[in-house]
């Protein structure tokens, strides 16, 4: 009789150097040195590799063919050249409805963050997803070159980019002129950002995303819903000076962080990192929040 393979046991330790390798401070080699060691050999790590990664295979929540909403790739006006991004409505919308950004992780503007923005189009909201590594050709199909663009993105362009997008979502003709975004991970920290440059901003969440500096958030006009993953060190590290920094600012915002769970809980396409307790209690609260302020 056969015996079937067990299950690879997945850790926090190799959980963390996956977040490492993720955020560009752990080459790819160096990340499978590390993984082949905690899993006690090269197979077991190659097995462990895809319930770390996202996989983009796994089936959508919303199909792209749904028939509840409308979406198709689009491009408008960046800082300094055409961005690309795609675009969802509720299919049947009568009248205007408030307008929210989808930025995505440091892999670009993949099935995941498409699928995504299906979801807040079936809230009622126009939904774009932009591509932020459009200036350097949009994003690719190797998740792994996608990463490494990200490297080579502009800080100040990017920041640029978020507030042409904040522009044209209020001019949008079935808008009503309120713009929020969500963002993860990388797309978190860029809400934050966003939130810092785009005055006419009315709602930012923040998924798991880097704080901007204390010095630049007497700037933010936006309310912000910002969640955090207990477990998340590298990010979590920022939260109580930012929120020092938003007290002393008299901007409106909640903190939420989950316990027990990783980086990217949200991220229903990473089988070892996704929760979904937090991640639909989160969503829960993201809803509710937009629907509040861009009303």
């Amino acid at each position: 009789m056969t015996k079937r393979a067990s299950k690879p046991i997945i850790t926090q330790a190799m959980i963390d150097a996956y977040d490492e390798y993720t955020h560009l401070t752990l080459d790819r080699r160096r990340f499978m040195e590390q993984l082949t060691s905690l899993a006690g050999s090269g197979a077991a790590a190659a097995a462990i590799v895809p319930m770390l990664a996202a996989n983009s295979a796994k089936a959508a929540v919303v199909a792209e063919d749904d028939p509840r909403v409308k979406g198709g790739d689009v491009t408008y006006p960046g800082s300094n050249g055409e961005m690309k991004a795609y675009l969802v409505n509720p299919a049947g919308q009568s009248g205007k409805a408030g307008a929210v950004i989808v930025i995505h992780e440091n892999r670009g503007l993949n099935p995941h963050i498409r699928d995504v923005a299906r979801r807040v189009a079936l809230e009622g909201f126009v939904a774009l997803a932009p591509d932020f590594l459009s200036p350097l050709g949009g994003t690719p199909a190797d998740e792994d070159k996608a990463r490494d663009m990200f490297t080579k993105l502009d800080a100040k362009q990017v920041a640029a980019d978020g507030v042409a997008t904040v522009a044209y979502l209020k001019a949008y003709q079935d808008g009503n002129g309120k713009v929020g975004a969500v963002g993860f991970c990388w797309g978190g920290g860029t809400v934050n950002t966003l939130a810092v440059n785009a005055p006419d901003l009315s709602a930012g969440v923040a998924y798991y995303g880097m704080q901007p500096k204390a010095e630049d958030v007497p700037k933010i006009k936006a309310a912000l819903l910002l969640h955090y993953a207990g477990l998340d060190e590298r990010i979590d590290a920022g939260i109580d000076a930012y929120k020092k920094a938003l007290d002393a600012a008299h901007v409106e915002y909640t903190v939420y962080v989950y316990d027990g769970v990783n980086h990217a809980f949200n991220n229903d396409t990473s089988a070892a990192r996704y929760n979904k307790k937090a991640a639909d209690l989160a969503w829960g609260r993201t809803v509710a929040f937009l629907k509040e302020k861009l009303a």
